[in-house]
């Protein structure tokens, strides 16, 4: 992973703490941990008790590509003029973390995993 990445990653996952998203974290004894990474677990109990124990490796949310929007979030996006501004405000990039949905094409770079109607880990 470059710099370029990490800093894209951290600034990524960074800006969906409020939104509860989950991750996978890959230590370097092979292990994985998975978790979610929040505001209310004193900012990711994930990361701490993995960085505790063993170094991590590498870590990659789960994230919804653009293309799994439903009609509903459609209407539901369409009805704050995000369509012709996508990213360009606050209230845009909110409403897409709250989603998790993947903006900056992570997925495509190897940077997050793709959530799936097999791989759902948000599906309640």
């Amino acid at each position: 992973m470059t710099q370029k990445d990490k800093e894209l990653l951290l600034k990524d996952l960074s800006a969906r703490l409020p939104y509860h998203v989950k991750v996978k974290v890959w230590l370097e004894d092979g292990t994985t941990e998975e978790g979610v990474l929040d505001l209310e677990h004193n900012y990711a109990d994930v990361l701490q008790d993995a960085s505790y124990y063993n170094k991590i490796k590498s870590i990659k949310p789960y994230l919804r590509p653009l293309s799994s929007m439903t009609d509903e979030e459609y209407d539901e996006l369409s009805k704050c003029g995000i369509l012709r501004f996508i990213g360009e405000s606050r209230k845009e990039v909110d409403w897409l973390n709250k989603y998790h949905f993947d903006y900056r094409e992570l997925i495509e770079r190897g940077l997050a995993i793709e959530v799936t109607e097999e791989n759902n880990p948000y599906k309640e």
